[in-house]
């Protein structure tokens, strides 16, 4: 398969993946509600449990690892089928064990990452701590179903079977939406679910079946779809020569990282679990309308320019690492500073699409201003980091990520200082100045490790970006405003489909303005992003 074929398929997947989980998070704040919702916090806290486990254990080494040793086992007589087997074996084993002991463990786990009600009344009540450990419960056995995923996803991609691995994800998404659907059917919607009286052994066992099958199905996807690899897979616990000591370092910095990741994750936790009227899905929901531009754009783009600059470190290019990267940057920024301004603009109408109410728009949209503050500077640390993941170092970002973790901390504590109603956005606003600062550090790692890049050139053009977005973003702010999106009971507010419309023509109106600019003053980076894109789709239909 074609590398522009297989970025094709893959950029593809990933966007109506994330389109159905937008309408997901939306189905799943119409059941049991979001902002003002004690049972949609404790879901939250459970549902982001198998996740934080299993990040723990495996995020950033399978695919560090797992990639190279199945492309390398390939190279066998049997074609890898006895690597491919011994390593399935001891995943699915160890993950079957994890998920067991996870399992058993959930009500510890749960007062790890939440704090208990005090007498300032901060924290989750004894009712949510009950109904988080009842979801817990149910939740804990995706860790399983996850490993299987990966392991799976892992061996499609080492054999160039992109296919199946990024679409799976849209299955999970169906089956959510569908089974969130008849949830609602069964016991209502918000209203009713969001008090946590109501919250019997049936309703807890019916979301927790319906989010846990759907990541099931996500796994049964590749299970049956395996045959597309061209091997066979049979029961091996004859571990030896899977590989584990050949891990090597570079492996074990970004396990490192990962933990370090995962240690700022339960702070951040236990801060937002002492949030009141915005809670933890809130501020979910919130990271993720704010990564959609992220996960769309800076990653498509980085992809491209990664997979360049790793030829380029194979060949010792360093001149040519640093046009990459000077690319990557000004193609990256100029649309993600659009795609902020108008996530920021169009917030409380966008809001609405998972909230219940007016009021509940506005606590989720201070938390999506939040997350913004970093949107152009997180996108930006991204690319910088495919650098050196390219030179194959690893090992600054660890370093790096060990030093960001006591500054993540300072800012942390600061939010938990906050008055209740303003600890998620303050959750969120610590975030966003952490990446800040730390997107500032990597543009000094960087220009240390390959000199100088062209950042004056790559400043000055984030400048004409935000230039030419302030027009933009006021025709989108005049547009919302006058379709009653920034007033309670106004149209743009009113209810869900109004929301989305006001969305719709509001994003509309900016992107005409803003690319109109770009394409009127010739702007050189808009004609050769333009040009990457089209030529990665034109070798796709090849």
């Amino acid at each position: 398969m074609s590398t522009g074929r297989a970025s094709a398929i893959i950029a593809s997947g990933t966007m109506v993946s994330r389109i159905l989980g937008f309408v997901k998070a939306g189905m799943l704040a119409a059941a049991i509600g979001q902002s003002f919702s004690q049972s949609a916090a404790a879901f939250g806290l459970a549902n982001q449990l198998p996740n934080n486990v299993y990040a723990l254990v495996a995020g950033g080494v399978m695919s560090a690892v797992l990639v190279p040793q199945i492309v390398k086992a390939s190279k066998a007589k049997d074609g890898g089928e006895s690597y491919v087997s011994k390593i399935l074996t001891l995943g699915g084993t160890v993950f079957l064990l994890l998920t067991i002991v996870a399992t058993i463990a959930a009500p510890f786990l749960v007062q790890i990452y939440a704090v208990s009600a005090g007498e300032d009344g901060r924290g989750f009540s004894d009712g949510q701590m009950a109904l988080a450990i009842g979801l817990a419960y149910w939740c804990m056995p995706q860790i399983l179903f996850y490993a299987i995923y990966t392991l799976l996803g892992e061996i499609y991609n080492a054999r160039s079977q992109f296919g199946p691995y990024t679409w799976a994800p849209v299955a999970n998404n169906v089956i959510g939406i569908a089974g969130l659907a008849v949830f609602m059917l069964l016991f209502g919607e918000a209203e009713t679910n969001k008090s946590l009286d109501v919250w019997d052994a049936d309703r807890v066992m019916w979301l927790g079946i319906i989010t846990t099958g759907a990541v099931a199905v996500q796994a049964l996807v590749l299970v049956l779809f395996f045959r597309r690899t061209g091997m066979r897979f049979r029961l091996d616990f004859g571990w030896r020569g899977v590989g584990l000591r050949a891990t090597g370092k570079s492996a074990m910095w970004l396990f490192g990282i990962v933990i370090i990741g995962q240690i700022k994750g339960l702070v951040q936790s236990r801060v937002a679990s002492m949030g009141d009227e915005a809670n933890i899905l809130t501020m979910q929901n919130a990271w993720y309308v704010f990564s959609l531009p992220h996960s769309i754009i800076a990653v498509s783009i980085a992809i491209a320019y990664f997979t360049r600059m790793s030829h380029h470190a194979n060949d010792g290019e360093i001149g040519k690492i640093r046009s990459d990267l000077s690319g990557a940057l000004r193609g990256v920024g100029m649309l993600t500073t659009i795609a902020a301004i108008m996530v920021a603009v169009v917030a409380p109408p966008l809001a609405r699409i998972f909230e219940q109410g007016y009021a509940g728009s506005i606590a989720m949209s201070w938390v999506i201003w939040a997350f913004l503050v970093c949107a152009v500077a997180y996108s930006a640390e991204y690319v910088i980091q495919r650098v050196f993941f390219a030179l194959g170092d690893t090992r600054t970002a660890f370093l790096y990520a060990c030093v960001s973790m006591f500054i993540t901390f300072a800012l942390l504590w600061w939010a938990s200082t906050l008055p209740a109603v303003w600890i998620i956005a303050g959750t969120a606003l610590a975030v966003s100045i952490a990446n800040l600062v730390s997107a500032s550090v990597w543009l000094v790692l960087v220009r240390r490790k390959i000199g100088p890049f062209g950042f004056r050139l790559v400043a000055w053009r984030h400048v004409q970006y935000l230039l030419y977005a302030i027009p933009a973003g006021a025709v989108g702010f005049a547009v919302v405003w006058a379709m009653g999106g920034y007033v309670d009971g106004g149209f743009g507010t009113i209810n869900k489909p109004a929301g989305v419309v006001t969305c719709i023509v509001a994003g509309a109106a900016m992107a005409v303005v803003y690319f109109g600019i770009l394409f009127l003053t010739r702007n050189p980076d808009f004609r050769s992003t333009v040009d990457l894109v089209v030529g990665r789709l034109r070798r796709g239909r090849a």
